[in-house]
């Protein structure tokens, strides 16, 4: 939504340059235009424009973190940027006030430099997917039923969710400096952020739950809460979420053997459902067979968050 700068205007500096911020800035996007006059402006920094006089080191310092600008030219960085932009969105805004509370901001700021962990990884499987892709995913996308439209919107928050686990576990281990966990999620999550390119390329960001922000939230504390009691905390957790993708996976791929779908679809999910389980299984052998009740207790409050979440994401 690139109108004209007003008094209310919050500009948005995102780097254009970056595959993980074009997907998130087209979602953004689209919630600004359903909103009509949500007053957000967009810049990209990664192209310089004429009059622009930002500085070299300016400029590097835009592209390394996320801002937004007041109109009065203050800026803000990291959470503190996200949470001004979600007041500006439709089924984001609780989620600001939410941030409002005391611990919650330090909380979302932890999650973002969890992510600026895995970002690196994260932008050379989408660069390398772009790079094979002739075609944007918006116009090679099938006409899908109703039935598989929302589902594949379930799955494409399940996977948005699965990678924000990962970053929530990986910015304890690293603040933990627990090599062992970090490589773990550093392993799991780059296969869960490959899941999330494929879905991307049956699901366009236009027809993508509106709730991403909050189940990315949901996903970093469900890794990272766990990680700060330890390697068997996280592998239990893991295991119980696995065992809910596994049987929703199961669900759809019943469905395409049953009435049939897309040609492609149903390979895709059966990959994806392997994967999950190969994660269940090895996160399952790690956490071992005793738990504590107030683990076994945790998982099955994480295994019904879990299906709560797709009912959600199903329809909204």
């Amino acid at each position: 939504m690139n109108l004209p700068a007003t008094a209310d205007t919050l500009t948005v500096l995102y780097d254009g340059a970056c595959p993980l911020c074009r997907r998130e800035i087209a979602h953004v996007k689209s919630l600004a235009e359903r909103q009509g006059d949500s007053g957000l402006f967009f810049v990209d920094i990664s192209r310089e424009t004429e009059g622009d006089t930002r500085s070299n080191a300016e400029r590097a310092a835009l592209l390394a973190r996320f801002h937004v600008q007041r109109a009065d030219g203050s800026r803000l960085d990291d959470a503190a940027a996200f949470v001004a932009m979600w007041r500006r969105l439709p089924g984001w805004r609780w989620l600001a006030k939410l941030a409002r509370l005391p611990g919650v901001l330090p909380l979302l700021e932890l999650a973002y430099r969890g992510f600026l962990v895995v970002r690196p990884v994260m932008q050379k499987i989408v660069r390398r997917s772009d790079s094979t892709r002739s075609t944007p995913a918006s116009a090679t996308a099938p006409q899908l039923s109703v039935y598989l439209e929302r589902e594949l919107r379930s799955d494409h928050a399940g996977e948005t969710g699965a990678v924000a686990i990962y970053e929530g576990i990986a910015a304890v281990a690293a603040w933990r400096s627990d090599a062992e966990l970090l490589e773990f999620a550093r392993r799991h999550g780059h296969t869960e952020a490959e899941h999330l390119r494929l879905i991307e390329a049956w699901f366009p960001p236009a027809r993508c739950s509106r709730l991403l922000g909050p189940w990315r939230v949901a996903g970093w504390l469900t890794g990272a809460l766990p990680a700060l009691f330890g390697c068997r905390s996280v592998y239990a957790t893991i295991a119980a979420v696995e065992v809910f993708v596994d049987q929703h996976y199961q669900q759809q791929i019943d469905h395409l053997q049953s009435h049939g779908g897309p040609e492609g679809l149903l390979p895709l999910l059966l990959r994806c459902q392997s994967d999950e389980r190969h994660h269940r299984d090895e996160a399952a052998a790690l956490a071992g067979a005793k738990t504590s009740w107030p683990l076994r207790a945790w998982c099955r409050v994480v295994g019904t968050g879990s299906a709560a979440a797709v009912v959600l994401a199903r329809h909204i």
